[in-house]
């Protein structure tokens, strides 16, 4: 889940507004293999380049702000090339992306939400680096393994809303987990697209002023916490199925790199630290866990398909992301409702103490994921 983006139209005017009263900057061209620094704040953005080489794009980013923010490199048009997300104050991120020649700009989004304060950047061609052909296959199986996962989720979402359309409230919720974890498992790919994240997976808590509440999460909270299912709720329960319908034709054309794969995994389990473990993902259902585990097969599959590169890169990290995903998996498994089922047990039952484990075992492999992108581009 993340906030809400403006529509193109409106991000463009709201972008140039910010430009006038921030006095953002942006100022030297950065040389092959140099980091662009960004500082964000705020209420601006600054670039240490506003030109690259294409190839290997590295940003040191500050927060210097009072609250989190979110960097991201992106196209004109507002599709995600890669973005690092819940940047606190007063710390420091390095990401790493892989860019070809263009257009392109760095945004950074001061309390994660709207159109952020964002600088140009154009990426010049050139001679890039020849790319390990096993880096190529592991994006294309990624692609498939993606689209496998969005093909997979619309029967499952037409379950839970055909249930809701015959007015079924107990069949509807045994149905609403099920219908997301494909959606967690790529969530990463829907959210770089920019515009169907927030139709689909907002929190009341994440809207925008005037945003209408849609998705899983307004069905949710009738079902749970109000009960009820009438007119509202089944033609949000048909809009649900026509966003996620949109969502699956356009997963085959997401730009993936590795490094987009790599940076989408430590996403994941970002998403985890900040709302399953929280409980505040799924407040009124507490099928946290469902969607947490999710987030990890998610991050563990995009892992696993660069791991044949990364080990040769840096053996000493994936023996310890072995490790920690092996840990991570065991402590979850601890909380099925049975060896053999999907199930697992409402996270309204998990104690203070357990929630600790979970939260120091996402820490754990959260922590050398981080490393995994620059493993892959060595």
């Amino acid at each position: 889940m993340r906030a809400v983006r403006l529509s193109v139209v409106t991000a463009a005017a709201t972008a140039a507004a910010l430009a006038a009263v921030t006095g953002c900057t942006q100022k030297s061209d950065a040389k092959n293999g140099d980091a662009i620094q960004v500082t964000a704040a705020d209420s601006k953005c600054q670039t240490s380049a506003k030109t690259v080489p294409a190839g290997q794009v590295t940003l040191k980013i500050e927060n210097k702000g009072s609250q989190a923010t979110e960097v991201e490199i992106v196209f004109p048009d507002d599709r995600i090339v890669s973005e690092k997300e819940n940047i606190g104050p007063g710390t420091k991120y390095t990401l790493t992306a892989e860019v070809k020649a263009g257009s392109y700009e760095i945004a950074c989004r001061p309390g994660m939400k709207g159109h952020g304060v964002r600088q140009k950047l154009t990426v010049t061609g050139g001679k890039v680096a020849k790319r390990d052909p096993r880096l190529d296959k592991a994006v294309a199986s990624y692609r498939e393994w993606a689209q496998s996962e969005a093909d997979a989720t619309i029967p499952r979402v037409k379950t839970f809303t055909d249930a809701i359309k015959a007015g079924d409230l107990e069949a509807a919720k045994k149905a609403y987990a099920p219908s997301r974890v494909g959606w967690e498992s790529t969530e990463p790919i829907a959210e770089s697209f920019g515009d169907i994240d927030p139709k689909t997976d907002t929190r009341a808590d994440g809207l925008e002023k005037g945003q209408k509440w849609t998705g899983w999460h307004a069905l949710e909270k009738a079902l749970w916490a109000d009960k009820k299912i009438g007119d509202e709720q089944k033609a949000l329960a048909d809009q649900l199925v026509t966003d996620l319908t949109d969502w699956q034709k356009r997963v085959g054309k997401a730009e993936i790199t590795p490094t987009s794969m790599a940076n989408g995994a430590k996403e994941l389990l970002d998403e985890v630290a900040t709302g399953k473990v929280t409980g505040e993902e799924d407040r009124y259902s507490h099928t946290d866990l469902s969607d947490f585990k999710g987030n990890v097969d998610g991050a563990q599959k995009a892992y696993e398909l660069l791991k044949p590169v990364a080990s040769e890169n840096d053996a000493a990290l994936t023996a310890e992301l072995d490790k920690q995903f092996a840990a991570l998996n065991k402590l979850l498994d601890t909380y099925r409702t049975d060896k053999t089922s999907d199930g697992f047990v409402s996270y309204d039952k998990v104690g203070e103490a357990d929630r600790k484990k979970l939260s120091d075992a996402v820490n754990a492999l959260a922590e050398p994921l981080s490393k995994l992108a620059a493993a892959v581009v060595k």
